[in-house]
């Protein structure tokens, strides 16, 4: 007796037999375990499959909490003193911001820290000693070629100005 089978079912055999579903992403691994008492599992799975940042969505003192705790590491980039002042000083000023912001309903208030600039400064100067220590670390086991090319500004324009006419380089033609 031949078995009766639906277009879907014939299509999705088919296919199977082509070898579409082998070596697809995941294959031969469990799916991941949901919680059922959770109402945010998709949203979570969501967040971590699409690597999707939320800090934009926290709450003002929390997301200065985490920005402060990146401090001084996230000052590293920073190529000035006055840059990094800037940019603690207007930490700084967010901080008082949000404490002038009436705090919702029944809920404690949650308060960011202000941050010591002279102390961050101080340390972002250690991080960026340590930085070029660790660069012309890599430029000495690198054989000592540099990975910059020289600027060929200093010799090289001394020697083309000595050589310009007039100026006691060329001698001059006759006539000029």
């Amino acid at each position: 007796m031949e078995r009766w089978e639906s277009s879907v079912e014939k299509a999705i055999r088919e296919a199977q037999e082509r070898g579409e579903f082998d070596n697809l992403p995941g294959a031969g691994k469990p799916l991941p375990p949901i919680n059922p008492n959770d109402p945010d599992w998709f949203v979570k799975q969501l967040a971590t499959r699409e690597q999707l940042d939320f800090t934009g969505a926290l709450p003002p003192a929390i997301a200065l909490r985490k920005e402060a705790a990146g401090f001084p590491e996230s000052l590293r980039e920073l190529r000035t003193e006055e840059s990094v002042r800037q940019v603690l000083i207007d930490f700084n000023r967010r901080v008082r911001e949000d404490r002038l912001r009436p705090g919702e309903g029944q809920l404690p208030r949650i308060l960011a820290p202000t941050v010591d600039v002279e102390a961050l400064v101080e340390q972002w100067r250690v991080l960026r000693v340590a930085a070029r220590r660790e660069a012309t670390a890599d430029v000495r086991q690198d054989d000592g070629i540099p990975t910059t090319v020289p600027d060929a500004s200093g010799w090289f324009r001394r020697w083309v100005g000595r050589r310009r006419p007039g100026r006691g380089g060329w001698p001059r033609r006759p006539g000029t």
